[in-house]
């Protein structure tokens, strides 16, 4: 009994240090599997039993595929020639959404989004459109295609592998589609024809003119008693409320600026922040005030906006202990949260998942900063495709096809068809080592793996019974329909609250002593919590392509809930009838 208690509360603290993102998920669930195998509710054995688990594999495997056609550009190339033919908002909507949603059937819908986003921002600037009316559709699509085969999320694949591990057939490659399908091609519908309506007419949330208030000038002048000292002598790094961006020097501008630079007469030093502060620097002698707040961002710099990413290794910490500037070339402008600018001094802001920085980047951002740690929502400079990029890119979505048409005629297992295609990518060195390990993302792994651990806890415990038994109580007296809907909302709800996968996994013990108390296809609950932990529409925290899109749309909290939740209830209805129809 005592193990029953544990469990509940272990389960309590967790969902509550997810909902307020007090660290990151990859951190709370090893944590709280760990509290359990000290405890004595499960063994080491079963805690570990998740890294070895066919669908858990299988993602980690698909990520190394799926990373090699998105390096290669085929998809952004491909999709910049269809917006170009795009003339008008419903043209564009229904050209973009279908060809986007069938794309994200077969591959990792982060990265699609993350690639479509400037490319959309340009397009609506260039044709005088709001970006508000394109965004939250993409991620929408992406999500809704992910739910057609079994290699559109990793949601799908991990309760796959669960369903094996439970020694139950697991699903076919096209089996999820009878449910992916119908919900995708209403929900399209549904988003070109009345989103627009719903949705508001907003631009991005960074412009030059917003730019201007963020901003300030200083001249340094002849008699500056620290001219050949470095920045960090001359104090410029403990200013009140003010962070020093830049130095322009004659044609050069530094950016971003180390202590250890040197300051010469005539440098223009650009500083950040709360730029009423800026005309305190007028007591030192020897520097100008040039502007406050009038003077516009020099051209010179390179401007990014980068949303801080789920899994983000900046989260939960202050700006100024990240090292930031050495570690990504690049100075935080000003932050936003929520669709609202940060008004604290930048370095003691503290990251949190969706931020959006605005950021003056030097030339080699992209190469340093890690995708696990931003999701990039700028513009890029026009790439050239070379024909082996080409060659490699078409090479590997026909590797990716064959595999599909092997596993879908039986002859091969999934993980078995990932396995050779992941090796055959390596070896003719189409993928190499650094981009396979840069592809994978180890934090989704890692918070899989460790759901299985807390899965068994739940079950040794009694809890999943426990809560199966409450679920049933409320639901069954209204028949098996309000069974699968009961289901189906619970897993939505766990889903707003954590990751997906996560969510799914936590729901799984319990369908599996529902079917087994009421005598049901395991596979019919299995297929309703893959559904309804993927269909996250209403918030802009449930899913990481929303998170994606907040800031670059401009969107606030409600335009997620007025678009959302009228998709997540025609999607419930629809996969609960379906459900009901194909499997029970």
């Amino acid at each position: 009994m005592i193990e029953f208690y544990i469990v509940i509360i272990g389960m309590i603290a967790m969902l509550s240090l997810l909902v307020f993102e007090v660290e990151r998920p990859e951190i709370i669930l090893p944590s709280t599997l760990l509290l359990f195998v000290m405890t004595g509710v499960i063994t080491p054995q079963e805690a570990i039993r998740g890294f070895s688990n066919e669908g858990m594999l299988t993602i980690g495997l698909l990520f190394i595929i799926a990373g090699s056609i998105q390096n290669s550009g085929i998809v952004d190339h491909a999709f910049k020639k269809l917006l170009n033919r795009s003339t008008s908002r419903k043209h564009m909507l229904a050209k973009l959404l279908f060809p986007i949603s069938f794309l994200s059937a077969f591959l990792n819908n982060t990265p699609i989004v993350i690639a479509f986003t400037p490319l959309v921002k340009k397009w609506c600037e260039d044709h005088h459109l709001a970006p508000s009316k394109f965004l939250i559709p993409i991620s929408y699509a992406t999500i809704l295609g992910g739910t057609i085969t079994i290699i559109g999320t990793s949601t799908n694949l991990v309760v796959h592998g669960l369903l094996l591990d439970s020694n139950l057939p697991g699903f076919t490659f096209f089996e999820l589609g009878k449910i992916g399908v119908p919900i995708t091609l209403i929900g399209l519908c549904y988003l070109i024809f009345f989103s627009s309506s719903l949705l508001p007419e907003r631009g991005g949330t960074v412009n030059i003119e917003s730019l201007r208030e963020f901003t300030g000038e200083v001249l340094i002048l002849d008699d500056f008693s620290y001219i050949q000292k470095t920045v960090e002598q001359a104090r410029l790094r403990s200013l009140k409320g003010l962070f020093l961006v830049s130095i322009i020097r004659e044609d050069e501008t530094i950016t971003p600026v180390s202590n250890t630079t040197l300051l010469k007469a005539h440098d223009r030093l650009v500083f950040t922040g709360d730029i009423t502060t800026i005309t305190e620097l007028q007591s030192h002698k020897g520097l100008l005030l040039q502007s406050n707040g009038g003077s516009s961002f020099p051209k010179h710099h390179q401007l990014t906006e980068a949303v801080v990413s789920h899994h983000s290794s900046l989260l939960y910490k202050k700006i100024k202990d990240t090292n930031f500037r050495s570690r990504f070339n690049a100075a935080v402008i000003a932050v936003h949260r929520q669709n609202q600018r940060l008004k604290y001094k930048i370095g003691d802001i503290i990251l949190k998942p969706g931020d959006i920085l605005l950021l003056a980047t030097g030339t080699d951002f992209y190469k340093k900063a890690n995708t696990n740690d931003f999701y990039i929502a700028a513009t890029l400079e026009k790439t050239m495709m070379t024909r082996k990029q080409t060659w490699n890119g078409w090479f590997s979505v026909g590797l990716l096809g064959t595999m599909i048409l092997l596993v879908t005629l039986g002859y091969i297992s999934m993980l078995t068809g990932m396995a050779f295609v992941t090796m055959l990518l390596l070896s003719l060195r189409i993928a190499s080592p650094l981009q396979a390990k840069n592809a994978i993302q180890w934090n989704v792994l890692m918070v899989v793996s460790c759901s299985f651990g807390i899965g068994y806890a739940m079950i040794h415990s009694g809890v999943a019974a426990f809560l199966a038994d409450l679920l049933m109580h409320a639901s069954k007296p209204f028949g098996l329909f309000a069974v699968i809907m009961a289901i189906y909302l619970l897993t939505n709800v766990f889903t707003e609250m954590m990751t997906n996968s996560a969510a799914a996994v936590l729901m799984f013990p319990i369908i599996l002593e529902v079917s087994n108390t009421l005598d049901l296809n395991p596979t019919a609950l299995a297929v309703t919590v893959t559904i309804a932990a993927s269909a996250s529409f209403a918030t802009p925290i449930g899913y990481q392509t929303n998170l994606i899109v907040y800031g670059p749309g401009g969107y606030r909290f409600k335009d997620f809930l007025k678009v959302g939740i009228p998709l997540n209830i025609l999607t419930m209805i629809t996969t609960v009838l379906l459900v009901y129809y194909f499997w029970l």
